[in-house]
C-alpha cells in the first residue's frame, strides 16, 4: 500500500462534509473484517527461489 495516500492533509472546509467524514469513520471503526478462505494454494519463496523467480 502507498504511504503517500496516507500521509496527505485532508482540508474540509465544508461542515456538512466534515459530519460526513466523522459519521463514516465511526461506522468503519464498528466493523470487523471478514474472514478470508483461500481458494488457491500457495507457498512462501524465500532466498535463493525468489531470486530465481525474479531473475527471469
Amino acid at each position: 500500500m502507498a504511504t503517500k495516500s496516507i500521509l496527505k492533509n485532508v482540508d474540509i472546509k465544508d461542515k456538512k462534509l466534515g459530519k460526513s467524514l466523522v459519521i463514516a469513520l465511526e461506522n468503519a471503526a464498528k466493523k470487523q473484517a471478514k474472514d478470508v478462505q483461500l481458494s488457491r494454494t500457495y507457498e512462501d519463496v524465500k532466498g535463493d527461489k525468489l531470486r530465481n523467480i525474479l531473475s527471469r
